[in-house]
This record gives C-alpha cells, structure tokens and sequence, in this order.
C-alpha cells in the first residue's frame, strides 16, 4: 500500500481564548487532491497555517515523505515543497510575470538579473498551464484567471511537491474553472499532490479523490469521494442532516402589488461608442414579498444592472417606478432614499469598512435615525439596534466592538443584510448573498431572505448557483449579452432551461416566457 505523502498527527493549537484545532489528523497521499472541507471557523485556515510554517503547532507532528520535519517559517516550508495559494493572490501587479515567479530566486550573478534566462524559464513554466502571454507582460494587466496560473506556475516552479489551494475558484468564470480542473488533473497526473480548500461540494465531487471534514477544530471524517455524496458531506460538516438547504415558504406574490419596475433601461461603457452597449433597454418588475433571480453567466450583465439600478454607474437612458411613482436615481443616496438597498458581491471591497467595529457597519447606514439633532449619536439606541440585529441574524462575534475583519465571511454578510435591515427598504438587491461562505451560513442567509421577503420587501437575488437561484426564485428572469432573454416561473424552471437561455444568442426581442 502507498504511504502517505503528508501525515500530520495530533496537531493542536490553541489562541488567547480559543482552540483552534484539537489533535486534527491529515493524511496526503502522492498525486492526489485531497479535499479540506469544513465551515467556516472549523480550523481548516489555522491547520493549513501550521503546514505552510506560518504557525507553529502546540503538539502533534508533521511527516513529509516518512521523515519528520519541523517549520518555523512559511521560506522553510517551501524549501521542503509545500507552497500556498492564497485566495487573495501574493502578486506584485507593478512587477512582469518572471518577475513574481521567480522573486527572491532571480537568475543572475550579482546586482545584475540574467532578464533572457528568467523569461525563458517562465516560459517553460507557463505555458504548459494554458498561459501564451509574454512572460515580461505587468501582472496587473492580467486577468483573474490568469493571475491565479502565475500562482500557480510560481509554485511549481519552485519543486513543489504539495501544493495548497485556498478557495482557488471563487472568482474564476465556470470556464475558467473547467480549465482549472483540467490543470488540477493534469498536476496530479504527474505526482504532485494537491490540497484543496473549496465551499463548493460541486468541484469536490469533480477533481478530489479523497477528503478530511474538520468540525469545531476537530476531524469529523474523511472518505473517498466515489464513496461518497454531497448529503453525506454537509451532514458531517454541520453535524446535522440537511436534506434541503431550501427549506423556506415560497407563496405567490402576484397579487401583491409592484414595488419595483424599471423600463428601457441602457448603458453603455463609452456613450461615443455606439457598440460599447452594456444593457440593452432592460425592462422588468418585481412585485412586493417576491424573490425574484436573476441568472446569467459571469459577464452576461447581472452587476450592471444591480449596480444601474442602485445609481452606481450612470444610465443613457431608462426609467425606475418605485412604489407607482417614477424616481430619479444619479447616485446610491438618491437609491437608498427611495428605499433601494444593494447587497454588492465583493463584501470586503464594495460593503464592508474592515477596520471598524461590527457595531460601526451595522449602524452606519442608519445614523440619520440615530443622531440627535447636533449630530450626535444616541449610544444607547445605536446599542440596541446592534443587539436586535445579532440576536435575529445570529452574528458570531466575541462583542460589537471587535473589527468586522476578524469576523467569518458568514457572520461578515450578515452585518451587511443587518444594515440593510435596519433601513427596512421597499426593494434589496443581493448579488452573489453566498459567496464564499459555508453550507450552514447559507441556510442561513437563505432564511434571512427569506423572512425579508415575508415581511413584503421585493428581493432582486443575483446567483451564479443554478441550484440556488432555483431553490430561492419564485420568478427567474435570464440574462445573455446585456439582454434579457428569458422569464421562467419557480414551477416551470430546471437547470437544462435556465443554461438554455442564459446561453440564448441575445435577440433583441421580447422576453421568452417559459
């Protein structure tokens, strides 16, 4: 039987207060990808700090290879071949490609780089990952995508024989991430062994071979993923059965009345350029308790219409009916005083304020209701709006006080919904309200959407999970192009219908009603 490449046994450590992994065990065998799942909090980033020398283990020990090594710093642990990539990428974008992956170990004598050696050794690297750019292009006129296989030939590149992956494909197209795979296989293939962070159970049953589930720092199981399912993978991360992570009442809102409606509206990037339109006279409506998905592939103008619609970007033309009366929108102020409220997808970049205090983005948004009439905030009131919040969204945090960075991505997007809330708008547009975070936050944010839309707030959700804009939509509407192309009822829609119209070459016509 084949040893294990990585064996990691009794690994505890333990912070001010907390115990982040309690005796986890993780086995690696040679050319696999082993899955790393678990919820957010479970131990899975502190277990793969530990591994990658950026923390040192309180006990337990670490065998590479049947012989067991020591790491003190994350340079040591890529001299044994274990190297990370990071969700957020360590790219210089002011530097070339050759130059990220060969930084700190440039060819060359002396002060003088040897600048054809390195491009040539780029090459080598890179071009087997799909990547037929010249190796002296700045990284920061990469794509994503492309961004992420610089990592990636950056790490092999350095002899890796582990390579970590954190959360590789949360902002790769579904393109993107079938060429991924096929990398991933390919790696594999040729002895590497990969661990494999990811929140999609999807792509686990696609590229892993094998899994370790951690719970509340601890190992909660670890199979073969042929002898497995996904329901077996939620329930031994949550510690419960979840037979349906769409469980909230859906009713017909078609007799509440239109909180929202929005006519012929158009965008275009550049409004000289008469081919640079972004939206194509987008016209729909969204009655009062509705959840109403909109479905489309990365590109296809999902964000462009939340963020039009919010006063985010500027409008050629078009008009907004709020509540039967037409409104003018030119900035997100104008959107949040005619009610509208905006879930943005990028909750750190677009929503957050990460320095400051849960507290601090939660009431943020509703200081006119909060201050005195010298400005001054009522502390008391501001208190109990934060705790109403914490109570009813269940946030995880030590106090109101802690900075919302040190938050769970989870718990991070429900202080945005809780913003939200405590406006009460007429109308909330989520862009991607789960990305990112664990199965049991999701159930969770499903259900806050959930009650929202009880509570008779219309609910704009954009998703690129088919299985989620079905789960939550009473109403889809498809999206190609900077087109609609499609409405398709809750009872009427599939997977297959939906891909179908997303894919639709967009015609200019009226909507397809399925």
């Amino acid at each position: 039987m084949t040893q294990p490449l990585l064996k990691m046994t009794g690994i505890t450590k333990q912070f001010p207060g907390v115990l982040a992994v309690d005796h986890v065990n993780l086995e690696v065998m040679p050319g696999e990808v082993h899955g790393l799942l678990g919820e957010n909090g479970a131990g899975k980033s502190t277990l793969l700090k530990i591994l990658s020398g950026a923390h040192s283990p309180d006990s337990g020990t670490i065998e590479l290879g049947g012989q067991t090594i020591t790491l003190v710093n994350p340079h040591q642990a890529q001299n044994q071949g274990i190297v990370t990539i990071y969700q957020e990428f360590n790219l210089v974008p002011q530097l070339t490609i050759a130059e990220n992956v060969f930084i700190g170990r440039e060819p060359g004598s002396g002060a003088f780089l040897n600048w054809r050696t390195m491009a040539a050794k780029t090459r080598e690297v890179i071009e087997p990952l799909g990547i037929h750019i010249d190796p002296l292009t700045l990284v920061r006129d990469l794509s994503v995508a492309e961004q992420q296989m610089v990592e990636i030939a950056r790490a092999l590149s350095m002899q890796s024989r582990i390579i970590i992956m954190d959360e590789p494909t949360s902002a790769l197209s579904e393109h993107e991430v079938v060429r991924l795979m096929e990398i991933m296989r390919n790696l594999k293939a040729k002895g590497l062994s990969i661990i494999f962070v990811t929140h999609r159970l999807d792509e686990v049953m696609q590229v892993c071979d094998r899994i370790t589930v951690l719970r509340d720092g601890r190992n909660a199981g670890e199979a073969a993923v042929k002898d497995i399912s996904v329901p077996d993978i939620i329930r031994m991360m949550v510690g419960r059965t979840v037979d349906d992570m769409y469980t909230g009442q859906h009713v017909d809102p078609s007799a509440n009345d239109v909180a929202l409606k929005v006519t012929r509206l158009r965008r275009r990037v550049n409004i000289q350029d008469p081919h640079a339109i972004i939206l194509h006279d987008i016209s729909f409506e969204v009655r009062k308790g509705e959840i109403l998905g909109l479905a489309g592939l990365v590109g296809a103008g999902r964000t462009e219409i939340a963020r039009a619609i919010f006063g985010a970007d500027p409008l050629e033309s078009g008009e907004v009916v709020v509540d039967g009366k037409g409104v003018q929108i030119n900035s997100p102020e104008d959107a949040i005083q005619h009610g509208i409220g905006l879930v943005p997808e990028d909750r750190k970049q677009q929503a957050l304020f990460l320095a400051l205090a849960v507290r601090e983005n939660t009431s943020i948004a509703a200081l006119g209701r909060l201050a005195t009439r010298l400005g001054f905030i009522r502390a008391r009131q501001e208190a109990a709006l934060m705790e109403q919040y914490r109570q009813t969204l269940n946030i995880r945090m030590s106090t109101p006080e802690v900075r919302v960075r040190n938050l769970s991505g989870g718990n991070q997007q429900k202080v945005v919904i809780a913003r939200w809330m405590a406006l009460q708008p007429r109308v909330l547009i989520v862009d991607e309200p789960t990305r990112g975070i664990d199965v049991a936050a999701k159930a969770e944010v499903h259900g806050l959407l959930h009650e929202m839309a009880a509570q008779g707030i219309a609910i704009i959700m954009i998703s690129s999970e088919l299985p989620e804009i079905l789960g939550m939509s009473d109403r889809i509407l498809t999206i190609c192009e900077g087109r609609l192309t499609g409405e398709v009822l809750r009872k009427d829609a599939s997977q297959e219908k939906l891909m179908s119209l997303m894919t639709r070459q967009a015609a200019g016509t009226a909507i397809p009603t399925a």
